[in-house]
């Protein structure tokens, strides 16, 4: 196996556990893995699984019979999943994706949400390695955000100018796919997969006063994307601080308008 620290990731800290269990919405997890086809009795795979709640609410649609196994490169994130999600029909394991991971068995239904986006120079090499443990008729599915980061009205001409800039920054120095969503159907279709459909839907819709958990999310992407790349926010005399003041200032301003696609693409691995 690869030595794990070696794996990027964009929004890695010691809170980045919490936070992706913070911002996880049950209801959308449910409503897209039911549109995936994910069935009773199935055996499952969460791929980069985080704190472990989606492999929990996947687990749920999947008893009495069907197991889940999440895997994450993260030992702090793995910890978290097992004192915060285990139960006999989960199993939470370290790895790396781009490993081999024909220990882990084989599975009926894929699951690869959010995932790709952190890994563009990587991302068909993921799907193509993930595939080769899924079993022919199996199910997997892809989901992703398209624009991201990216579509806002209200903001100051130069508050926008930074954000388009940042993204292509982060695209440059941390392989970070702002527009990952539109890519799952040409992978799946390359890797032959059959039945593949598409469905695209509105992720983040933010207007009016803004929920608690949008602001710790964006905030915490706010804080920690930009430091780990070191960008230098030249529209800012005052750098990070003062782009940071603005940007609170437009978030919190409730007549701003903030929205993300989402796309979610499923396809089935061909009978051998």
């Amino acid at each position: 196996m690869n030595n794990l620290k070696n794996i990027k990731y964009l929004m890695e800290s010691d809170e980045e556990a919490l936070r992706l269990d913070i911002k996880t919405d049950s209801k959308s997890v449910r409503k897209q893995a039911l549109w995936a086809g994910i069935k009773p009795g199935m055996r499952v795979l969460d791929v980069c699984c985080g704190p472990g709640k989606t492999s929990s609410i996947l687990h749920k649609l999947v008893e009495p019979r069907g197991t889940v196994v999440g895997v994450d490169f993260s030992d702090n994130r793995i910890r978290y999943a097992r004192k915060h999600y285990s139960n006999k029909g989960i199993q939470f394991r370290i790895r790396n994706i781009l490993d081999h991971l024909d220990d882990l068995g084989k599975f009926d239904f894929i699951w690869i949400r959010f995932v790709l986006e952190y890994y563009c120079s990587e991302s068909l090499a993921i799907v193509r390695n993930i595939s080769k443990i899924l079993k022919p008729g199996g199910v997997i599915c892809l989901i992703d955000l398209d624009h991201n980061c990216l579509s806002h009205y209200g903001l100051s001409r130069r508050l926008e100018k930074t954000l388009f800039s940042l993204m292509k920054f982060l695209e440059s120095k941390a392989d970070f796919d702002p527009y990952a969503g539109r890519k799952l159907y040409s992978y799946l279709y390359r890797l032959g997969y059959e039945k593949i459909d598409v469905f695209v839907t509105a992720h983040h819709l933010i207007y009016g006063e803004i929920k608690d958990t949008d602001w710790i999310n964006w905030k915490r992407k706010i804080q920690i994307a930009p430091g780990r790349v070191r960008y230098p926010f030249q529209e800012y005399k005052g750098g990070y601080k003062e782009f940071n003041e603005e940007f609170d200032q437009f978030f919190s301003d409730p007549a701003r308008f903030t929205y993300t696609p989402i796309i979610s693409c499923r396809g089935q691995k061909p009978e051998e």
